[in-house]
């Protein structure tokens, strides 16, 4: 099975859906020509065309604006936001807007629409281009909250993605767009709500989302060769929807829980699932659920300090280990 970056597939998923549905248009700033500010459209302008792979000016309000217009008007718009952070400037679309359409029209109007923006820190790129805002997108009724951490992942979300009646909000993560994973040829379709268990274990459940699917597998390998701990992980995947049966039966099987959590802890998603699971699976759990997180700071851009404060592999094995011996 050949491999691929997750950059080229974020290319490969977008010309997939392009290619199968011509209601499908593309836009952003420096999206077409220039191939995107991280490179992750290349080819796109010259395979699909000016009409349906448009640059566009630098205003996010403007980008998001068309796409809803163009969404309720019969077309399946892709807008990218360059980082996410910039989600601050379009937020009245995001939380507003296209969330609410098919619900404030009584079902007249729909808003088919997915928003691709580039999330989360390891990149040095300081405190209003690195931060990781899945907490921000999840907590709005009417929008979906996707969030890949392969290859393989981001072909089959967003192909779900596009595919989907309702807005999406598809975080993909500046620090994986290098990585590389197998992916097979043809076309690939995911489902929305549903986790993947990627590592399966029997002392304890770790969860994790894009970046930190990666470092929880690490720290899941060393946990089991260096103490004995045998960790199952598993790839949260989607936010919202949620795929609560996944963790919970985790949960009832490993009786305990970890959340290995990009985002501010304050809010963060795993404090979500930490309630659901208190509510549902008390009684399963053998000891409290506790969340690695980073900080509730702004992230600095400092690349010793900014590897401090993220969440690593080194300190899930600590946490773990220590939560489970003690």
């Amino acid at each position: 099975m050949p491999e691929i970056t997750y950059r080229d597939a974020v290319i490969r998923g977008i010309a997939q859906e392009m290619a199968r549905d011509n209601d499908v248009v593309f836009l952003g700033e420096d999206v077409a020509k220039a191939g995107g500010v991280f490179k992750a459209t290349v080819g796109l302008y010259e395979q699909f065309g000016p009409l349906r792979v448009r640059d566009t000016p630098i205003s996010e309000q403007a980008i998001l604006g068309a796409a809803m217009g163009a969404a309720m008007t019969g077309l399946k718009p892709i807008a990218e936001i360059m980082f996410s952070d910039f989600f601050a400037v379009c937020f009245d679309y995001i939380a507003n807007e296209f969330p609410k359409s098919r619900y404030m029209s009584n079902g007249q109007t729909k808003c088919p629409l997915v928003v691709r923006t580039g999330n989360g820190a390891g990149s040095r790129f300081g405190a209003q281009h690195s931060q990781s805002v899945e907490n921000w997108c999840m907590m709005i009724p009417g929008l979906k909250v996707v969030a890949p951490s392969s290859p393989v992942d981001v072909i089959g979300l967003l192909a779900a993605a596009v595919r989907d009646p309702d807005p999406v909000i598809f975080l993909e993560h500046k620090s994986l767009y290098a990585t590389k994973g197998e992916v097979p040829d043809g076309e690939i379709v995911d489902r929305l709500g549903t986790a993947k268990i990627v590592r399966p274990g029997r002392d304890a459940t770790i969860l994790a989302l894009a970046l930190m699917v990666p470092r929880a597998v690490e720290a899941a390998e060393r946990l089991k060769a260096e103490h004995g701990i045998d960790c199952e992980v598993i790839d949260v995947r989607s936010l919202v929807p949620l795929d609560t049966q996944t963790i919970l039966a985790s949960v009832a099987k490993t009786h305990r829980l970890f959340t290995v959590e990009e985002n501010p802890r304050l809010c963060g998603w795993g404090a979500e699932i930490v309630s659901i699971v208190a509510d549902e699976a008390f009684y399963d759990l053998d000891g409290p659920p506790v969340r690695i997180t980073t900080p509730h700071i702004p992230l600095p851009a400092a690349d010793i300090l900014e590897d401090m404060v993220l969440p690593t592999a080194e300190r899930i094995v600590e946490t773990v280990r220590r939560s489970l011996q003690s």
